[in-house]
């Protein structure tokens, strides 16, 4: 969709550049039908679903040490931060224990056990929204589109910027916290000072995802240019370093128009100033044109599928939908085999080689309904170079739930005959990835 404000577009999970847009046909991209799923890598690591109990002593002004013991880690991470908390914490003492059940963070063997380095925005007093209902039964009303009843919460908030891991978060509404009296309290010119400091961290943090953004832009040819698959590569890798720095922003500063205008600020879509009249007329004409196309897709009523190309190129699945074949299969098969684990008592996350397959098998089906959706429906102006370099990464995904099922096989969790049909049904979806792959090089004259 497009970003009204902002000088880019959000097409499904990916952030991209709107003049990369300017020189297409926007009919190869299929907005009415393209699936979107919050499947991104976080840049951050955010543990609060991980955190067992912890400590965060500020009494000491200028300097913030704490332990955070998390599940499956014996040892605490102690921290050393310089800095000082928010009013509310600052000269505290913090205790706090998580009463909900934990969930392993799948790269907490990546966090160093000491964590020194500059705190950022330490708060017990962040305003959340919060359900008044169950997370399912909330969940199951926005499915029906139904709004579940909520109010606003203070959310115990930490954040600190690691020498060794970069920005480090903990957030949670559900924490039960203990707060001490405390033993100095900021002055003006201290809070000045924390919210300086905390900025620079942030700054600093936000220059190493631009770097990386602009890492991935060099070498790109111009968009009016012909696009091979590995062009469409540097491409999607500029998006998803785009998409992480737009979201960290976007968690960090929230949505509100104070924050909306630092964002832009921050991601470069503040520049209209710097554009020459001629300049600015044709970004305008962009966003209109991107705008059209969007509500036309929107307001159109979804295309009916080639009937010659049934079994071939789309189903029709029980609840009614058009799906790519592959994608369907790769996206039950998904879903039977957590279901299966679930009927075994193996819970999410207790073990990460099996987290590690069944969430990369999920996250498989995501990329194969973005590679292939408008394929489905029907669409005749897909770019074939595009739809391989998706397939790649769909096919990335499948190598990696394949590495997890092999890790979790010496462990006796699945049983032989599940181990057996698990391997059958990754080893057939690749090979359908790669038989489709083939099929659109073909068509592009057996080029990239």
């Amino acid at each position: 969709m497009r970003n009204a404000r902002h000088k880019t577009v959000i097409y499904g999970v990916h952030v991209y550049p709107l003049n990369f847009f300017s020189g297409l046909n926007l009919k190869r991209f299929s907005f009415s039908r393209f699936q979107v799923a919050a499947l991104v890598s976080p840049v951050a690591f955010r543990i609060h679903d991980s955190v067992v109990r912890g400590e965060i002593d500020n009494r000491v002004k200028g300097i913030v040490r704490g332990k955070i013991w998390l599940e499956n880690r014996a040892e605490p991470l102690a921290l050393e931060l310089k800095g000082n908390a928010h009013r509310d914490l600052a000269g505290c003492l913090l205790t706090f224990a998580n009463p909900l059940k934990r969930v392993i963070h799948p790269h907490l063997d990546l966090l160093n056990p000491m964590q020194r380095g500059v705190a950022g925005d330490l708060t017990a007093a962040r305003k959340a929204r919060v359900f008044d209902l169950p997370f399912e039964e909330a969940y199951d009303m926005l499915k029906r589109k139904q709004n579940p009843p909520e109010h606003l919460a203070n959310a115990l908030y930490l954040e600190w910027f690691s020498e060794a891991n970069g920005r480090v978060v903990v957030e949670s509404a559900d924490y039960k916290l203990t707060i001490s009296e405390p033993s100095w309290q900021l002055s003006p010119d201290d809070e000045e000072q924390r919210a300086r400091d905390v900025a620079a961290a942030m700054d600093e943090f936000t220059q190493r995802l631009t770097a990386a953004i602009e890492r991935h832009q060099r070498g790109q040819k111009d968009p009016a240019e012909p696009w091979d698959e590995h062009d469409y590569e540097r491409l999607l890798r500029e998006s998803d370093a785009r998409t992480d720095k737009y979201i960290e922003l976007l968690e960090k500063y929230g949505d509100s128009d104070e924050a909306e205008a630092k964002i832009a600020k921050e991601m470069g879509w503040d520049k209209d100033e710097e554009l020459t009249e001629e300049e600015a007329a044709r970004q305008r004409e962009g966003i209109e044109e991107m705008n059209r196309a969007c509500e036309e897709a929107l307001n159109e009523p979804p295309s009916e599928p080639e009937p010659h190309r049934e079994g071939i190129d789309w189903i029709r699945t029980a609840d009614g939908d058009v799906r790519h074949p592959l994608q369907h299969r790769c996206f039950a098969s998904a879903i039977r085999f957590r279901q299966r684990a679930d009927e075994l008592g193996l819970e999410r996350c207790e073990d990460r080689d099996l987290d590690q397959f069944l969430s990369e098998f999920q996250i498989t089906s995501v990329k194969l309904a973005g590679a292939l959706s408008g394929l489905a429906q029907g669409h005749d102006y897909r770019d074939n170079a595009f739809t391989v370099a998706y397939l790649k990464r769909a096919l990335d995904h499948l190598h990696k739930a394949q590495a997890g099922l092999e890790a979790v096989a010496p462990k006796t969790l699945l049983p032989n005959e599940m181990l057996t049909e698990a391997r059958q049904e990754l080893l057939e979806i690749r090979q359908g990835i790669l038989n489709l792959m083939d099929e659109f090089r073909n068509e592009l004259g057996g080029k990239g």
